[in-house]
């Protein structure tokens, strides 16, 4: 089966952002580029209708012209468009099992915007089976990361307990096609008993830092052996995991959290670091299912 990053298209200004971080991924990682628009009154093909008839008509109009401009930018990117009639959340799951990953746009942080963008980007980043990409129109921050050393470089989310193969095999892939170094996050918040009125206990906070960076170093161990081109950077710090992600990840290309494939019937799909990644990071966020 030919391997495609596949983004779906809806005509908003963050479709199109979306589209063209896709064509530039998709050119690293020399995959086809599909174009996906799904609407359920779309009619079945074909038409051969003139155009103020064809109900069909803006549906084309806008696949072409994302092809077209696409195409220009990248002129050796293999690039198709599917123009599917039905419902955008079942067409978007669909074509995400088939793709390598997916890439939607992203609508912001207010109310208005995040309740639309909740409407299909989180109902779909929170079921598919593969990895999505949620990218914002001019998502890109000037401000730098401090564990980076500057802008650019991959940001991943790590919690150090339990697997996460899945999650770290897209960081280092993605960092090792960009050609950039890769920031592993661990947050952790203190414990009351470290608190005391002059501040934080210095011995407990140490050996918290010191089991994390323990951790830490264990996980990434295997996968710096395996990407030893991939320049990796610790970031640890004593604060709750989402607030220690979403800062590191301040001027970053990407952020890469992880998402429980399995999940309790009446428990949230999406965990808080997830969540706050979504609605909080300026940067694309990459969430991976994984076990």
């Amino acid at each position: 089966m030919e391997r495609v990053l596949t983004v779906g298209l809806d005509g908003s200004p963050e479709s199109l952002a979306a589209a063209h971080w896709a064509a530039d991924e998709a050119e690293r990682r020399s995959l086809t580029l599909r174009l996906v628009h799904a609407w359920p009154l779309l009619a079945p093909e074909p038409t051969h209708l003139p155009a103020e008839v064809d109900q069909n008509y803006w549906a084309k109009r806008l696949m072409h012209n994302a092809q077209a401009e696409l195409q220009a930018r990248h002129p050796g990117l293999t690039v198709v468009g599917n123009l599917v009639a039905d419902d955008a959340q079942n067409a978007l799951l669909h074509v995400a099992s088939e793709s390598e990953m997916l890439v939607l746009g992203s609508r912001g942080l207010t109310p208005v915007e995040s309740y639309f963008f909740g409407d299909i980007s989180m109902f779909v980043v929170a079921r598919a089976e593969r990895p999505v990409v949620l990218v914002r129109a001019g998502s890109r921050e000037e401000e730098t990361s401090p564990e980076a050393g500057g802008p650019g470089g991959v940001v991943v989310a790590l919690k150090l307990h339990g697997p996460c193969d899945d999650l770290l095999e897209f960081a280092f892939t993605t960092a090792a096609a960009r050609g950039v170094s890769l920031v592993a996050v661990h947050g952790r918040s203190v414990p009351l008993h470290a608190h005391t009125p002059w501040g934080m206990d210095h011995g407990v906070t140490l050996e918290i830092k010191q089991d994390m960076q323990k951790g830490l170093s264990q996980v990434l161990h295997p996968w710096r052996e395996k990407f030893p081109g991939v320049v990796v950077a610790d970031a640890l710090r004593l604060e709750s995991p989402a607030k220690a992600v979403v800062g590191a990840a301040k001027g970053a290309d990407l952020l890469v959290v992880g998402r429980r494939k399995h999940h309790p019937p009446m428990g949230p799909r999406l965990g808080p670091v997830a969540q706050a990644a979504l609605h909080h990071a300026r940067c694309p966020v990459a969430v991976v299912p994984h076990d």
